[in-house]
Parts: structure tokens; C-alpha cells; sequence
């Protein structure tokens, strides 16, 4: 008899990264008009010279295979308390700080800190869709608020005050967002933690594009409030920033309360973040600001591109809201799915985008674009292409 595996992860969406790559298996693109991904996430450039020159030379060193505190690297975690107050103000210290192996693993964290099975958090539609596989596998219930297009995507903290009651443990907001790209404005922040703090709940802000709002702006002040490690859990990652992604180096930043549980809950899932990742993160806090700056910069020139690219008049595909790395499309078809949409663009006009209702529910009249792997000039292409189709 074979033996079976845990029900709650066998009802779990399977990745849908490798789902969509496999709706282009054993095709073939011509040179001159080349598949264009924009299905996952990732920087376009590797890491700077510098940095990968540092973690090689790191890396000689016998100490850098070695655990290091649960908690992280004091000098990294040090880093980032410095990062948040010059970004932020406020007085983040170092023991606010825990170092992780990726934003996907704070998270996974933050919810066995916070929930148990049968408690629930609220999440805006449409949401990161690894969000919701954690909740599921861990029984969480998942309140949805309603998408907003409206708004521009900016959820309505009004939402989520009517879904909160007793068992509510988090209300779960990504800025800028994953999948749409909106950008969550510092007065709809504060009023969702208004909202988090009255029903005596977290407010998990997941903020791994941070880095990509343009230069000088402050994303919010609720780091400056006094009693902001009460009700504030803050997610970042240093994978995008400075091209990291496999290194596998994320953050959470929270009060001592909820402290005390990420060290149980990470000591039992991966004891410490990768020691060579931290030492490329600490490397990059403390040299390249100024690269920092100019990544954002491209990054933003990205987004306006695609913006302008998706202002031409004989376009049915509608933008609703785009930033950071990604942009949110409504798509024209009344009666096909996003998925067969999706699969369409994919196979006839080689555009690999992700559809809609992969990201929470009512979001089958959508499709997700991470276009930040992509030069400004490749924008009017992916235009023409939806055009086309």
C-alpha cells in the first residue's frame, strides 16, 4: 500500500510558474521575434561586479559555511535597521530585524507566528498567489477584499474593516503590488493600520519592491509611530534590489513579541538565512546606494514605458495599474477564460504572461505582466503583440 501525503497540500494550486513555462514546452520562436517572458519576477542583470567579487572572496573564508545566529548576521540585520530609518525615520533597531532566506520564507514564518488552524487573515484581490498556498497548507482561512480597479488597484481599508472580527490574525497588503503593480498611497497605509491596530490584529506589509518607488520617496511613516510594533510586521527582500534571487536573503521586521516566535518557528524550518547570501546583502547595503538608486531608476523608466506603450488608441486590452515590476491588464474576451487567453498569447504571439484568476478570485478578466526582465524598448512590442492577438 502506498503511503499517502498531507491532504492540505494536496488541495494546494500546484507553482504556476512551471505551469505556464509548459504551455511553451518544445515550441520554437523565431530570431526575429523572440519569445517575450514576462510570466515571473526576476531582475534583468546579474548582481554588480563588486558584489559578486566580494561574496568570492567571502566565500575562502572557512567561517562562511557555518550557521550563523537564528536571528542573522548583526551586521546585516544592523544594515537594515539603518535602511529603514533613513527611508522611513522612525527608530527600527537591530533586534527588530530577522534575517531570512527570502521574503517567501518571511512569510511562511510570520503565519505560523500568527495563525493557528481555523484562524484567518484578509487579503486584498488579487494577491500573490504564494501567499495563499502558505494560508492553504497551513489551514488558514483566507477573507478576500475586493479588487478595486476604480481605485487603481489601492484596496479600500473601509473592506477590510467589515471582513475583521475575533479570529482575524493578519490583514496581508504587498506595495507595490505583486501581481498589479499599484502602489499603496501613505494615507491608505496608515488608515489599514488604523483598522489592524482597533481589531487588535497584525498588519503584514509586504514591501519587497520598495526599492523601485522613485528616488526620494518615502513609502509611508508608520515606522515613525511610537507604537508601531504593536500591530506592524514589515516583509522586505534583498533579492530584487540587488539581483539576489538565488542567493535567498529576506527580512522581517517586527516587535519582540512576535520575535520570540519567528526564532521557534525558524529554528525548526531552516535554522538561518544562507551565511554567503547575508554577507552579499551586507555588501550591498553598505556600498551601493548609488547602484541601488540608478536600478530604480531603470526600473521605473520600465514602467513609464509600458505605460506610454499601452496608451495607443486601437488597443482592447486595457491597463488598470502598473509600477515597480509589474503591470495589470484587463483582457477583451467576454467569453474565453484568462487562462485560454493566456495559453493564446503564449503559443501564437510568444507572450508568456500569467493569468488573472491565479492571483484570487473574480480576476478572470485579467493578466499579470512582470515586464521589469525587459528593456524599455521591448514595451511597444508587447503592445503589438496584444494588438495582434
Amino acid at each position: 500500500m502506498t503511503f499517502l501525503t498531507n491532504p492540505r497540500v494536496d488541495a494546494v494550486q500546484a507553482p504556476p510558474i512551471p505551469e505556464a513555462w509548459s504551455w511553451i514546452e518544445g515550441l520554437e520562436f523565431p530570431a526575429d521575434r523572440p519569445l517575450l517572458d514576462v510570466c515571473q519576477a526576476v531582475p534583468s542583470s546579474p548582481p554588480p561586479e563588486a558584489l559578486r567579487a566580494h561574496v568570492a572572496q567571502r566565500a575562502a573564508d572557512p567561517a562562511t559555511a557555518k550557521y550563523t545566529d537564528i536571528f542573522g548576521l548583526p551586521a546585516l540585520r544592523d544594515g537594515l535597521a539603518a535602511d529603514i530609518r533613513k527611508i522611513y525615520g522612525g527608530d527600527v533597531v537591530a533586534d527588530n530585524a530577522m534575517i531570512t532566506a527570502g521574503c517567501n520564507q518571511a512569510f511562511f514564518n510570520t503565519m505560523v507566528g500568527l495563525a493557528a488552524e481555523g484562524d484567518h487573515v484578509i487579503l486584498p484581490s488579487p494577491w500573490y498567489f504564494n501567499h495563499e498556498m502558505t494560508a492553504d497548507m497551513l489551514g488558514i482561512g483566507i477573507f478576500p477584499m475586493p479588487f478595486r480597479p476604480e481605485r487603481g488597484g489601492v484596496p479600500d481599508p473601509d473592506d477590510a474593516r467589515r471582513l475583521v472580527n475575533d479570529k482575524t490574525r493578519a490583514i496581508v497588503l504587498v506595495t507595490p503590488n505583486n501581481p498589479s503593480g499599484a502602489v499603496y498611497p501613505p494615507d491608505v497605509l496608515d488608515a489599514f493600520f488604523e483598522v489592524a491596530r482597533e481589531a487588535g490584529c497584525a498588519l503584514v506589509l509586504d514591501e519587497t519592491y520598495r526599492d523601485f518607488l522613485p528616488s526620494g520617496t518615502s513609502p509611508h511613516d508608520l515606522f515613525a509611530r511610537s507604537d508601531w510594533r504593536d500591530t506592524l510586521v514589515h516583509l522586505y527582500s534583498f533579492s530584487k534590489v540587488y539581483c539576489l534571487t538565488g542567493y535567498r536573503v529576506g527580512a522581517v521586521v517586527a516587535g519582540g513579541r512576535m520575535a520570540a516566535a519567528l526564532e521557534k518557528v525558524t529554528d525548526c524550518v531552516q535554522i538561518c538565512a544562507p551565511h554567503l547570501g547575508q554577507e552579499a546583502a551586507i555588501y550591498g547595503l553598505g556600498h551601493l546606494d548609488a547602484w541601488r538608486r540608478e536600478n530604480a531608476d531603470v526600473m521605473a523608466g520600465r514602467a513609464e514605458a509600458i505605460k506610454r506603450a499601452f496608451t495607443r488608441n486601437d488597443l482592447r486590452y486595457e491597463l488598470v495599474s502598473a509600477g515597480a515590476y509589474f503591470a495589470y491588464v484587463r483582457h477583451p474576451y467576454e467569453d474565453r477564460s484568462d487562462i485560454e487567453v493566456a495559453q493564446s498569447l503564449a503559443r501564437e504571439q510568444g507572450l508568456l504572461v500569467l493569468p488573472g484568476s491565479w492571483f484570487g478570485p473574480g480576476q478572470e478578466r485579467y493578466l499579470r505582466f512582470a515586464f521589469a526582465n525587459l528593456d524599455e524598448s521591448a514595451m511597444p512590442e508587447i503592445v503589438e503583440r496584444l494588438a495582434a492577438s
